[in-house]
This record gives C-alpha cells, sequence and structure tokens, in this order.
C-alpha cells in the first residue's frame, strides 16, 4: 500500500508552474499575515481566510450561542459526539462556489449546515454581517439530538425557532423574538426603498388563523431526522414556537420530559399524557398558552415596526432589529474563552474546502478534481528532497544510503484522508485503504486516520459477510481516537462492536452505553446494544430493545429490528440463529500502520545491541492453541498452529499481557480459536504481544 516513488523532472516543473500560477490569482499578503488560519475553542474548530480578529469572532460567537442552548435546557454541560469544524470564508466568490444549489442558484442565505457521520460543518459568508445567524435553527437541532431524548416534532422545531431568534454581542443576549420576521421594505446602495413582500411571520400566522388543538400539533407527524425542512412560514412552525416559548418561561421542561415518558416509552394517549405531566387538560393548557401569546405586545410592535414604510429622513428604514422578549449578560465573553490561532498551510485549506464540496451533489465534481490534484502534486518538501536527491546522483554518491525523501507517499496528506473517508462512503473499501496508507505515511500521528481506518475494517466486513479484519489493532487505534476526542460516539460504537466479537461482552456494552449516552437519539446504536445482548444470551433485554425499533420511524431500522426479532425467537427456542450459509472468508488487509512498520524496519541499518528498544517488527497470526505451558510463572509458552505451521510463542509475563475476549489468562486453555501479534525471535519462535481468544 505504501507507494515509494521518486518525483520526476516533470513533476517538479508541474508543481512549480502550479505554484506560480496560485500566487498570481491570490491576494498579496504581507510576509507576516497568514491566507488561512486554525483557530480553536474549547469546543469548536474555525478555519478562516478572513483574518484572526473576525476568526476569533466567530469561535466567541458559536461557544456563546453553545452555553445559552445549555441554559434553555438546563443542563451543565453538553454532549459534541460529532467533531464540528467551521468553515468561515471572507468573499461572496468563495463561499458561493461551495454553496448548495437551490433550482440551479446558490442559496441566498450567507450561511448552511452540513451534517455529516464523521464530522459536521458549518460554512459561512463573512462578507455578510452576523451571518452566524443564519444557521441558528440548525445549530439547534444539532445540539438538540445529542443532548436531549427522543422528542415529538413539534418540540424540536419549536426549541429550535425559539432559539433562532437569539442575537449576540459581547456583553449581551437577546432572545424570544418572532425568528421569521422580515422587513416589507428593503433599501438600496442609493437610499431608494422597495416593497419586498415577505411571507407571513410567525406572529402574523398565530394572530391571524385558527389555532390547530394542542393533540393535533403533539401528534402530528413531523420528520427530525432531516435538515431539509423546507419554509419555516407555517401554522405547525409558528404553534409550535409559542408552546415552547411558554413551556420555557414558565419553566416547565421536567413537565415535559414527564410527558414524552408516558408518551413515547408508555404510549399513554396524548390528552390523558398532558392532564396527567402538566396537571391541566388539553384544552386548559392551549387556552394558557394562547393567553401568554396575547400577553408578548413586544412580538405586536416588532411586526408593525417591520410592516411600516419609514418617513424619517435619518433612518430610512423601519426598525428590522427590535428589541426582543429577554435580556439578559452574555453567559461568555471575550475574556473567559481561549481561543487559540494558528496559521494554517494553504494545501490543507484547500483540501478542507473540497472536502466540504465533495459532500454536496452539485459540487462534487469539482471538490474530487481539487482533492486529487493536492493528493497527486509534490509538496515543496518533496521537491526540495528530490532536488537533494539528484545531487548527490550527480556526485556519485549512494542515495540509498541515507533518506532523503520525506515519506514514502507524495501530495497532501489532508487531501488522500478526504479522499479516503469518500471512497468509504462508496464502500470502496480498497482504494480507502490505499489513500489512508498514503496519509499515515505522511503523517502517521493524524487520528482521523486511526478512525477511519477502524471504519473501514468494520464496514469491509459487513459488506462480504465475514470476521472483522485486524481486531486488536483496530481496537488499539479506537482507544488512541478515544484519547483524542473523549466524546466521538460512532469511536464508541465501533469499539463495542470489535469487543463483542473478539468475545467481550462485558466491555462491549460498556462502550455501546457510552455511545448512546452521547447520542441518545441514535437508533443504530440501540440495534447494537440488541445485538451485543444477544451474543451475551441476555434475550429479554434484547428483545426489549428490538420491539421498541421495529416501530423505528427508520425503516432500514425497522427492518433489521424485525428480522432480529425472528432470529431471536429461533435461537431461544433452538440454541441457534436460523440457518444462515457459511460466510465466505477474506485475507487480512495490513493496516497502514503495519506498512510504516515495516518501512521503518526495512530503513534500520542494524538492530538494537545495547536493549535500547524492541525494534522487531510485529506480525499477526490466526489459528488454534493447542496447548498452554505455565512451568516457568510469571512467563508462559503457548503453541498455535495453523495450516501445519506451528509457532511457539512466550508471553514474557501472562499477568499482564493484552487480552481480548478474555477476562483474565489461564493455563488451562485448549483447542480455543485464536489470533495473536508477535515479535518473531528470541528463546522460541516469538514474543507475544496481544492475544485475542474467539
Amino acid at each position: 500500500m505504501s507507494r515509494i516513488r521518486s518525483i520526476s523532472f516533470g513533476a517538479v516543473l508541474i508543481f512549480i508552474t502550479i505554484s506560480f500560477i496560485t500566487s498570481c490569482v491570490l491576494p498579496v499578503l504581507a510576509a507576516d499575515q497568514p491566507a488561512w488560519l486554525e483557530i480553536h475553542s474549547a469546543h469548536f474548530t474555525v478555519i478562516t481566510d478572513a483574518g484572526d480578529k473576525k476568526g476569533r469572532e466567530v469561535a466567541l460567537r458559536f461557544e456563546q450561542m453553545r452555553a445559552v442552548f445549555s441554559s434553555l435546557l438546563t443542563k451543565d454541560r453538553l454532549n459534541q459526539p460529532v467533531p464540528l469544524t467551521i468553515l468561515a470564508l471572507k468573499n461572496d466568490k468563495a463561499y458561493y462556489q461551495a454553496a448548495p444549489l437551490r433550482q440551479g442558484q446558490p442559496i441566498d442565505v450567507p450561511g448552511f449546515f452540513l451534517p455529516g457521520e464523521d464530522q459536521h460543518f458549518i460554512v459561512l459568508n463573512l462578507f455578510e454581517d452576523e451571518s452566524w445567524r443564519s444557521v441558528t435553527h440548525d445549530f439547534a437541532h444539532m445540539l438538540l439530538n445529542y443532548n436531549y431524548p427522543p422528542a415529538q416534532g413539534w418540540f424540536d422545531e419549536g426549541l429550535a425557532e425559539y432559539f433562532s431568534s437569539i442575537r449576540l454581542d459581547n456583553k449581551e443576549v437577546e432572545i424570544g423574538g418572532d425568528p421569521e420576521l422580515s422587513a416589507s421594505y428593503h433599501e438600496d446602495l442609493l437610499g431608494n426603498q422597495r416593497q419586498t413582500n415577505p411571507a407571513k411571520s410567525l406572529t402574523e400566522l398565530l394572530g391571524a388563523q385558527v389555532w390547530l388543538s394542542l393533540p393535533d400539533l403533539f401528534t402530528m407527524k413531523h420528520d427530525t431526522s432531516t435538515y431539509n425542512e423546507g419554509t419555516h412560514h407555517t401554522l405547525y412552525y409558528a404553534e409550535s414556537w409559542m408552546v415552547m416559548h411558554y413551556l420555557l418561561h414558565e419553566k416547565k421542561l421536567p413537565e415535559t420530559g414527564a410527558f414524552f415518558g408516558l408518551v413515547l416509552n408508555k404510549h399513554v394517549p396524548v390528552e390523558q399524557a398532558i392532564q396527567q405531566a402538566y396537571g391541566m387538560s388539553a384544552d386548559q393548557m392551549e387556552q394558557a398558552v394562547k393567553d401568554y401569546f396575547h400577553s408578548q405586545s413586544a412580538l405586536i410592535t416588532a411586526v408593525d415596526s417591520a410592516r411600516t414604510k419609514s418617513g424619517d429622513p435619518d433612518h430610512p428604514l423601519n426598525d428590522t432589529n427590535p428589541a426582543q422578549t429577554y435580556r439578559f449578560p452574555a453567559p461568555v465573553g471575550p475574556d473567559d474563552s481561549a481561543i487559540i490561532s494558528k496559521p494554517l498551510p494553504d494545501a490543507e485549506a484547500r483540501a478542507i474546502y473540497a472536502g466540504v464540496q465533495i459532500r454536496i451533489p452539485e459540487r462534487r465534481e469539482a471538490g474530487l478534481k481539487e482533492l486529487q490534484t493536492l493528493a497527486t502534486q509534490p509538496t515543496t518538501a518533496d521537491v526540495k528532497a528530490q532536488a537533494k536527491l539528484d545531487k548527490k546522483e550527480k556526485e556519485n554518491k549512494n542515495p540509498e544510503d541515507e533518506e532523503t525523501l520525506p515519506s514514502n507517499a507524495i501530495g497532501n496528506e489532508v487531501a488522500h484522508r478526504i479522499l479516503a473517508w469518500d471512497h468509504i462512503q462508496h464502500a470502496e473499501f480498497e482504494d480507502a485503504l490505499t489513500e489512508l496508507g498514503n496519509a499515515a505515511a505522511l503523517n502517521p500521528r493524524d487520528m482521523w486516520v486511526r478512525y477511519y481506518l477502524s471504519t473501514v475494517k468494520y464496514r469491509a466486513a459487513q459488506a462480504k459477510h465475514t470476521d472483522i479484519q485486524g481486531l486488536a489493532n483496530m481496537m488499539l487505534d479506537l482507544k488512541a481516537v478515544l484519547e483524542w476526542y473523549p466524546e466521538l460516539a460512532d469511536a464508541y460504537d465501533l469499539l463495542a462492536l470489535a469487543r463483542n466479537e473478539g468475545g467481550g461482552p462485558t466491555a462491549a456494552m460498556q462502550a455501546e452505553r457510552a455511545a448512546m449516552n452521547l447520542s441518545p437519539r441514535d437508533e443504530r446504536y440501540v440495534y447494537h446494544l440488541a445485538q451485543i445482548y444477544i451474543a451475551s444470551k441476555k434475550w429479554e433485554a434484547a428483545e426489549a430493545l428490538l420491539d421498541r425499533l421495529k416501530n423505528s420511524s427508520n425503516p432500514q431500522i425497522a427492518a433489521l429490528a424485525k428480522d432480529r426479532m425472528n432470529e431471536v425467537g429461533s435461537q431461544r427456542k433452538y440454541g441457534m440463529v436460523g440457518a444462515n450459509p457459511a460466510q465466505p472468508k477474506f485475507e487480512l488487509q495490513k493496516s497502514p500502520f503495519d506498512v510504516l512498520e515495516q518501512d521503518a524496519a526495512k530503513r534500520a541499518v542494524t538492530a538494537d545491541e545495547n536493549g535500547e528498544g524492541d525494534k522487531r517488527q510485529t506480525k499477526f497470526f490466526r489459528g488454534r492453541l493447542v496447548s498452554v505451558d505455565c512451568s516457568q510463572t510469571p512467563s508462559a509458552v503457548l503453541t498455535v498452529t495453523s495450516e501445519g505451521v506451528v509457532l511457539k510463542l512466550r508471553a514474557v509475563d501472562s499477568k499482564t499481557l493484552l487480552l481480548i475476549g478474555a477476562d483474565g489468562f489461564s493455563c488451562a486453555w485448549r483447542d480455543r480459536s485464536v489470533t495473536v501479534n508477535y515479535k518473531p525471535g528470541g528463546l522460541v519462535d516469538g514474543d507475544l504481544v496481544s492475544l485475542e481468544i474467539h
């Protein structure tokens, strides 16, 4: 998988030419002013070309919004199980070349949210003031999904609408206004006003129409799993917004949680659940919400202001930012949040930008072209190393005498990594492994690569209906990933699946519950926990989860749950799952990190004679454990065989040996299927690194 290649003169010439062209089209910057910055706050990463001040402001605004949302839910901390990167662009052109299209034209809002399985993106056009306000609704949905149990559509949309009215500065927060209120008149650059005919605001909808009954609102189907909701100028959104307005003001979120417990878990009828949870009938609660709405005079005043053409020559436009219902000090200020800024190489910024493009269907082709260019274009370091190599050849020196190339792969590591994820999404696993190998060669410390590699192993096993290959290394990779990003729910999920396959059901349950706690609405994790229960023969627990999932609004999850329920019945009755054909086995695919170890071993001139470190290459072997010799404790010698090959492998200390699929080492093991990682040589055939019991 590792690509060892020299860089031709033609490639160098192409690189120099591209670099010259790029320097001509990019704006000229001062020597001390980087084109791109990577800015880190406590919970977000901002990638920007708009300068340090604006980049820090974006990071601060999102930290403030996060803190306000936390206070709305009365939670001390919020989960963020999927990393979020904010791409903040300084001009219209760069923004609109990445923005989604609607009816063939770029969207007319200065920001959009792009969800993903591995990470989320928010893209902002900083040419527009307060562009972050355009993503507040989706931002609220994201936080709600990870920090509140499954709820009904009216709750999610009502809270997202309420939150999206937010306005912030460094000192104060305003919230509670009508988020869908637009001015009836717009002023052009010459000061002329023209009528815009905006859609009715939520306040106008509630004031002009008969309301939905509360039971009808609470039972109305609304897909909360998608971010493509369409217009919010409907009675459904208006009434949901006002119900949440009322519940938040009256501090009735605990009662609302009790309501969802009754309706969603115990299947109590809505009207009965309202009475039990809120202590009033549905009619009484509906009237209380209406009375609350009519008491909000600031909302009516705001509509009047937005619909009136101003005759004031000093303030020709009507007020589009009236005072909102509630004001309070900003929970996070510029001096309260640690924000770190550092330059970002241009090639990495271009790769991230292109990585956003390939996630948008109409931008995909342009993004792929840029990524492939970055992945195959020699870097400056590659060019310098090749020049050094050429010079040594001219001096008749042997270029193999020393390492001259910086790595075994060329191009930009981030581009290789993003291409790998794209291949994973399209089930192109061999191509994904190739790109991951190149990325790992260029930057072996990139935790994204280890996370993607674990994902490849699991998805390839699912697609081929075989065991996960390289299970022990996969677990080690995932543990490293979780040290890097402790809230990554998918890493916990993958670790649980690996542990379950490795025969460690208790540890698997712990990891899966961690994933569920971080992302309580992700039904994949619930289904995987049911699988772990089945493997542990915890039939009742598995059936309870599957019974819940078979009514899922996700048809794929519902179908899987129904099929699994049938299998559980057969397994409980006959002690085995229904007839399944023998699954084909596939060759183990080496990890990019295994390849790096091999390359490092080849480059080692001599073995370490003084015991400064074990430089032996780790090898993999799968077979049957024949016997265990514990006659010289604490060491033990294991005899493992497969297809006529017999290995005697020593555990230097059996008590500290890394075990997978077993709680403790046993000298009584016989005739067990095992997978081992070992270092060849020593007193016997090799020394054990890890032992996996199947």
